[in-house]
């Protein structure tokens, strides 16, 4: 046997080698989630700019808006209100509503991230893909560029839409830049939590609890400005905050973005030091080692489902019952607030001719919305066990797909009517302390508890979709999404009454604004029954990793 020497060093290339066919693979796979986020934002942004300027048209209405935006509630949920005392309309945009906006770019880049490295890694698509000639950080580098691209292509088309308005070009665009500056901090924070955990959704949720922290902080601050006292330097601990703190159309900052910036490259640094330091799959935290047995009570599909989620069912727990209380607490606050303000604008924000009962109602149903992810993720949770190999070992044994797939199902409706519970009863003793009247603690749970078929019906279409077109699995946003839609925009769409009620939300009724439909409630019973019944069926008669 002979053996050969290739003549001269071997070119490995470099630890980014592969880089540009990682990104144009990646732009590939987010073919949809691309411009879904680029163009959602300032579609999103467009919208606020649209109804307020439908129902702000004078000096007077914008100035009924004062009492409640320049409060300590306002700030929290808004900002600190800069140019508050001579308040426009760009002005109150950039200052109440980009709030939501900045989040949802924080999101767009923390996920993102996640998306091509960590969970790549854990598919097992990483590993083959580092067989061939790829780098060691090509995957984390083309991650970082597609955020960097869509964070630059939000703030051009944002900055674009401001200034289209009329509004002065220098503040739109810093508008718009401070937007995309978030997505770019959260995205190199979560290149940073990627490295820890082995698991996506443990570096999702590490990257999701630095947002959420960063919006306590900035809410403290904000509020300690707006009182004119206290701890206002906490609002520049936030990443949040330094977008904020550029004050766009009143001082036009550029300078704290330099901030974001800088914390954005340090993060993304550290998580390429990070990654040199850890095995390829593997985590800087080791996972806890479980029982070497398994607990008596994991003796069916149900159970093992319950573990499966229990973890996100306490996250979710503490995160509405602590929503619920910050909602709630502002109650009465904001009903003070609006009670200057146009009509049109308190029919927006929920109000009727009781603005009190008309707030609680909305917020049954913006919980019962966020409950909704809920159920959809854990459906995607059972998508995920068998694309990973997981299901069809426990089908070798003796459970039943029904039992398998129905178990799961149960868990997930009965982890809706809980969560709602939770998020009822924080909104009620919130509620309740706000206003003085222990009453609303019933109200509220009974207002909150009432959507929980239409949750069930969410549920139920998911489990159709994942039963019959496992692929198709996404399309469930859709019914959500437009459940949103219906909810709090079809006073400015004017959306009509027969297309609104193609909303899963818009039949049990908003109490106390409007009085609970048994009819509903039990139609949307019998139709998630049914369709939960379809999706069993369907589930036996498929292979498993496929469609029907």
């Amino acid at each position: 046997m002979t053996t050969t020497t290739p003549r001269g060093p071997v070119r490995t290339g470099s630890s980014a080698t592969g880089t540009g066919t990682l990104l144009r693979f990646m732009l590939r796979r987010d073919r949809l989630r691309f411009p879904a986020w680029t163009l959602g934002l300032p579609l999103l942004m467009a919208y606020f700019t649209t109804a307020l300027e439908a129902v702000a048209q004078t000096p007077q209405d914008l100035a009924g808006l004062t009492a409640f935006t320049s409060s300590p509630a306002g700030a929290l949920f808004g900002g600190p209100g800069f140019g508050f005392d001579d308040l426009t309309v760009e002005r109150f945009l950039a200052g109440q509503y980009g709030l939501y906006v900045i989040i949802g770019a924080g999101l767009m880049g923390m996920l993102t991230v996640v998306r091509h490295t960590r969970a790549e890694e854990r598919s097992g698509r990483a590993e083959l893909i580092r067989a061939n000639v790829v780098g060691r950080h090509a995957p984390l580098t083309a991650a970082l560029i597609l955020t960097a691209a869509m964070a630059v292509l939000v703030a051009v088309l944002t900055g674009a839409m401001m200034a289209a308005r009329g509004y002065h070009p220098t503040g739109s665009l810093l508008f718009g830049a401070s937007i995309g500056a978030a997505a770019l901090v959260f995205g190199g924070i979560a290149a940073l939590t990627v490295q820890l955990s082995e698991y996506p959704r443990a570096a999702s949720g590490a990257a999701g609890a630095t947002l959420g922290a960063a919006f306590v902080l900035r809410g403290l601050g904000d509020m300690a400005t707006v009182q004119g006292s206290g701890a206002t330097w906490l609002s520049w601990l936030s990443p949040i905050g330094w977008s904020q703190q550029t004050a766009p159309y009143v001082y036009d900052r550029w300078w704290p973005l330099v901030i974001s910036l800088l914390a954005a490259s340090a993060t993304a640094a550290l998580g390429y030091v990070l990654s040199t330091r850890r095995d390829f799959g593997a985590g800087l935290v080791p996972p806890r080692p479980g029982s070497p047995r398994a607990a008596a009570w994991l003796d069916g599909p149900s159970a093992l489902a319950f573990r499966l989620q229990r973890a996100g069912l306490i996250g979710w727990s503490v995160a509405l019952l602590v929503a619920g209380v910050a909602y709630g607490s502002f109650t009465q606050p904001l009903v003070d607030g609006f009670a200057d303000a146009p009509p049109d604008l308190v029919e927006i924000m929920g109000g009727s001719a009781n603005m009190l009962d008309g707030y609680l109602g909305m917020m049954g149903v913006t919980m019962a919305l966020a409950v909704g992810v809920y159920a959809v993720l854990a459906m995607h949770t059972l998508r995920a066990e068998e694309t990973d190999g997981r299901t069809e070992p426990v089908l070798a044994t003796g459970v039943s797909r029904a039992g398998w797939l129905g178990g799961h199902v149960a868990v997930t409706a009965v982890g809706v009517l809980w969560l709602l519970l939770v998020a009822g009863l924080g909104m009620g003793v919130g509620a309740a302390v706000s206003t003085g009247d222990t009453g609303l603690i019933a109200t509220l749970l009974l207002g909150h508890v009432a959507h929980t078929p239409a949750v069930w019906l969410v549920l139920s279409i998911a489990a159709v979709l994942y039963a019959t077109a496992p692929r198709a699995l996404p399309v469930i946003w859709v019914p959500l999404g437009y459940g949103l839609i219906a909810a709090y925009f079809a006073p400015v769409l004017d959306i009509p009454d027969g297309l609104l009620r193609l909303s899963p939300f818009a039949h049990v009724g908003e109490y106390p604004r409007e009085n609970v439909s048994v009819v509903a409630v039990a139609v949307l019973i019998l139709l998630s029954g049914a369709l939960l019944r379809a999706a069993v069926a369907a589930f036996g008669r498929r292979d498993l990793t496929g469609g029907a």
